[in-house]
């Protein structure tokens, strides 16, 4: 189990300690596409869908699941954010809407899974705001980004 840092000598899992890590800013952005149906990529697009706004109900979300993260995620920290924010970008051609969620906070551990979640519970709302006019839509790419602060450093996706 080298290498695991959630794993103990004995191979059982556990909650890192990072008490004794240096609090510093740290930041993380991750992405993610869901590719609707015509139909769907057009009632966003215009706001037209039966249930609503559905980027603004997915902004939420989205910000709500990267701050319910450590109850998602077994052996993840509580963190307190300093900052969540969601984009959107809308791709008429491939017909995809794109999240992209950048967290931050200062602390002892990183908030990458902060990230990861909040743009994953945005296209899974997206997906269930729609799902009535297109079951076929295709959440991917879900990614990091970027990350920074730590020791670790800094991080860029290729």
């Amino acid at each position: 189990m080298d290498g695991f840092t959630h794993f103990d000598q004995a191979g059982n899992a556990h909650m890192v300690d990072v008490s004794n890590k240096d609090i510093t800013k740290r930041r993380a952005v991750a992405t993610g596409s869901i590719r609707v149906s015509e139909e769907v990529f057009r009632a966003v697009a215009e706001g037209t869908a039966k249930k609503g706004d559905v980027l603004g109900v997915a902004r939420i979300a989205g910000i709500m699941g990267a701050k319910e993260n450590a109850r998602l995620i077994p052996l993840c920290h509580v963190i307190p954010l300093t900052g969540c924010g969601i984009e959107f970008a809308l791709d008429e051609t491939q017909r995809t809407i794109t999240a992209t969620c950048e967290v931050t906070c200062t602390g002892r551990t990183g908030v990458e899974m902060e990230a990861l979640t909040g743009v994953s519970v945005c296209l899974l709302t997206i997906y269930d705001m729609c799902k009535a006019m297109d079951r076929s839509m295709e959440i991917s790419g879900i990614r990091l980004l970027e990350k920074e602060g730590g020791k670790s450093g800094q991080y860029r996706a290729q």
